[in-house]
């Protein structure tokens, strides 16, 4: 498959977050989540079995998520969720066991809800600089370029100026002993 097929038939995007969630706190994507299943066929034992034992479990520890329960006669069981941005998700749960319904709630609740894409890069930003990325050697000396190593020059120790700290920590001593002077 050509990558101008893929891109026609999955689509790609950049990294997106929901909402800037997380700046100031967190927002569950997760609204709610229907459990579809018939109360006698075989391929819903497994859902059966998380309802009765691990579904009350996760409605305590999600009080966010609603929660649904549809029995439906002689229908395969499967999972829906939407999500707050007005997605929704089917995933079929036809003889999955309990334990495997118990990861693909998981999985849902751990969703964004947005649809899972291709991405083209793995950072992005909306304003990017006319100057182009910083790197390291950015505002560095370009005779670095042509110079043998190991160099003497660039092996020595760099005199750097006092920082400000530096500089109020000294000034302080001063007053100190200056003051320690006065009063004898």
């Amino acid at each position: 498959m050509t990558s101008h097929t893929w891109n026609l038939f999955w689509g790609s995007s950049f990294v997106r977050t929901p909402l800037r969630n997380g700046v100031g706190r967190y927002v569950q994507q997760l609204q709610r989540v229907t459990f579809k299943f018939c109360k006698t066929h075989g391929g819903s034992q497994g859902m059966r079995e998380f309802i009765e034992k691990d579904l009350v479990d996760f409605a305590k520890v999600n009080p966010g998520v609603v929660v649904y329960l549809k029995p439906r006669r002689h229908r395969s069981p499967c999972l829906k969720a939407e999500y707050l941005n007005g997605e929704e998700e089917y995933i079929s749960a036809h003889n999955l066991s309990s334990s495997d319904i118990k990861k693909w709630v998981e999985y849902l609740r751990m969703r964004s809800g947005n649809p899972v894409e291709r991405l083209r890069k793995y950072q992005h930003t909306d304003h990017p600089s006319i100057q182009g990325p910083w790197t390291p050697w950015t505002h560095r000396d370009p005779e670095i370029n042509v110079t043998e190593f190991p160099s003497e020059k660039l092996s020595a120790a760099h005199v750097t100026e006092k920082t400000a700290t530096e500089q109020v920590i000294e000034l302080f001593e001063k007053q100190k002993i200056a003051s320690g002077s006065n009063t004898s």
